[in-house]
């Protein structure tokens, strides 16, 4: 670890934080529906959508009609986005000639992008028209960041309404997080991109000679529109195969810079649109901080880990000096490199500049564990915002438990109903990410798929489940997923991991705003210094520890202490 490397590290988190306040801001203004200097530009066009569309934005809905709302966004963007891919070849803008996707792995594609899960189990340049690209691919990196942006402020109006039959409008919030939030960021992200020499181009490749004088045929195309979205919106999927690797997606060491702030920015500016919208900013900053200190830690650990190299590569005389290299371009180095596993993976994004299955054990833990944590530090578009609460939500029940009084949050007591809800919630990810991981290794012909056996191969394993379940959708790496088992166990895992949680988590806010506010009294637990930061540390670290120990032990850990003694498995 080198001074170097944390300032590296200390001045992109810096950057991201700081973006964050005002964006923050910004984005309470424009959910609340106020007006703010996009207004006058992008008023009209609202307007003219809920026209076309039949909304009515003054109307607002129920926890229940929201939630069908989105529901069917969601199956009506699925089928589409399906058909595209099956008729692919009937379609314009193919300059490739590609042939339709096969059913599983369209079935698989079209979950992941409407679940802002972005897996690939498929190599974009050689699979996917430009048309799919754009009107399919880049279309929902949009909107299914703009559907988590949504549910997550759902909720926050549960907390700051009260006795309120309705929770905000499903169509007008994702209206407003797409056109003022979402589209600009990405319009300035992709400027920025194309100026740091990421192609944006409707041509299918280029020709180059190689040293060797032979030549090589590369595939291009509008890289820059899905690339910033794709950060921004916490999505993650690339339009190459190596993802954020590939020089054409991030080309040098700014480029990188930039795309790991486009992954934090919005994620944290949610945490104090929270504050700004209960009218406490304490509140979002706590929440904040705690994010933030969740991903320094694993920034931390990765960075020591990667920097202290491989043994077992050092043994063979590669020179430890730079770290363990394995995986990781030279142009990034390991600081940054761990910072971008950290922050995609803290979040729900995704995208890679390094190959995380060529992390040491310790190094590959820490993705791991932010993933079966939910990508809560400081987690994706909307989705961390809201399953930050659902645990700030137990952490103040513990407390409540500890003194012998009714928990509230924010002026609103957590009863039975709530907690029920909660915990219906936080069981999703371990039921689905340890009962398919041990389906898949009781499978033989799962187990095929797996390029290594012994503790690695059960990383990998995990590692799929839980990228998947989280709605994260990067990989280790060392799984080859586009089978028909995979394919259809990590598109249910996607399915699962986005809806079969937050369905609970609407249904707590439609219950919420329904409530009284209490006013804070003496006895109320204070929600908004250390002592609350503490508590929901503690509740993080005892309850995922709690769900996923013996799993870690026999995948990562097990790994780190033979490659201490010189050994693999």
């Amino acid at each position: 670890m080198t001074a170097i490397g944390l300032a590296q590290i200390a001045i992109v988190l810096a950057a991201a934080i700081a973006a964050a306040i005002p964006l923050g801001a910004f984005v309470a203004r424009v959910l609340a529906g106020e007006r703010t200097f996009l207004s006058r530009f992008l008023g009209p066009v609202e307007r003219l959508f809920y026209r076309l569309s039949g909304v009515d934005p003054a109307r607002e809905q129920s926890w229940f009609v929201y939630t069908i709302a989105m529901l069917a966004f969601s199956v009506a963007g699925f089928l589409s986005l399906y058909a595209l891919q099956r008729f692919q070849n009937a379609l314009p803008l193919n300059p490739q000639g590609f042939d339709p996707v096969a059913p599983d792995l369209a079935f698989n594609t079209s979950i992941s992008f409407v679940t802002n899960t972005n897996w690939q189990n498929y190599a974009g340049e050689t699979t996917m028209s430009h048309l799919i690209q754009m009107l399919g691919l880049t279309v929902h990196n949009f909107v299914s960041a703009a559907t988590g942006l949504a549910m997550a402020f759902a909720l926050v109006r549960g907390f700051a309404r009260a006795e309120s039959p309705t929770v905000g409008n499903f169509w007008v919030d994702l209206t407003r997080s797409t056109l003022y939030v979402l589209l600009p960021l990405a319009i300035v992200v992709a400027l920025a991109l194309v100026a740091l020499g990421v192609p944006q181009t409707l041509e299918a490749s280029v020709e180059a000679t190689t040293l060797e004088g032979a030549k090589q045929v590369i595939s291009i195309g509008p890289v820059a529109s899905q690339e910033a979205i794709k950060e921004l919106g916490t999505n993650g999927g690339g339009f190459f195969n190596a993802n954020s690797a590939h020089p054409f997606e991030n080309p040098n060491a700014f480029s990188n810079m930039l795309e790991i702030w486009a992954i934090l920015v919005i994620p944290f500016a949610a945490a104090f649109a929270f504050g700004r919208t209960v009218f406490d900013f304490r509140q979002g900053r706590a929440v904040a901080v705690t994010m933030l200190i969740v991903l320094v830690a694993g920034v931390i650990v990765a960075y020591w880990a990667e920097a202290n190299g491989n043994p077992l590569l050092t043994a063979i005389g590669v020179d430890p000096s730079p770290g363990n290299m394995e995986g990781k371009e030279v142009r990034f180095g390991v600081a940054t490199s761990a910072l971008f596993a950290a922050a995609t993976t803290g979040t729900s994004t995704g995208a890679v500049d390094s190959m995380h299955d060529s992390f040491t054990p310790l190094g590959g833990l820490v993705p791991l564990f932010n993933m079966l944590m939910g990508s809560i530090a400081p987690g994706g578009v909307g989705a961390g915002l809201y399953g930050f609460l659902v645990l700030a939500v137990i952490a103040v029940f513990v407390a409540g438990l500890m003194v012998g009084r009714t928990p509230e949050y924010l002026g609103k007591k957590i009863e039975a109903r709530e907690m029920k809800l909660a915990m219906l919630a936080v069981l999703v990810y371990p039921l689905s990410v340890l009962g398919f991981s041990a389906a898949s290794v009781l499978l033989q012909s799962a187990l095929a798929s797996l390029n290594n056996s012994g503790p690695h191969g059960l990383s990998e394993v995990l590692y799929a489940f839980a990228s998947t379940t989280d709605n994260n959708g990067s990989a280790f790496a060392g799984l080859s997923g586009n089978t028909l088992w995979y394919n259809t166990t990590l598109g249910l895992a996607m399915a699962f991991g986005r809806f079969a949680y937050v369905i609970p988590v609407l249904a707590m806010a439609g219950s919420f705003a329904a409530k009284k506010k209490a006013p804070a009294s003496v006895g109320t637990f204070p929600t908004h210094g250390p002592l609350f930061v503490g508590l929901l540390l503690g509740v993080i670290a005892i309850l995922y520890l709690l769900q996923y120990f013996p799993a870690l032990a026999l995948g990562p850990v097990v790994e780190h202490f033979l490659l201490q003694a010189g050994k693999t498995f």
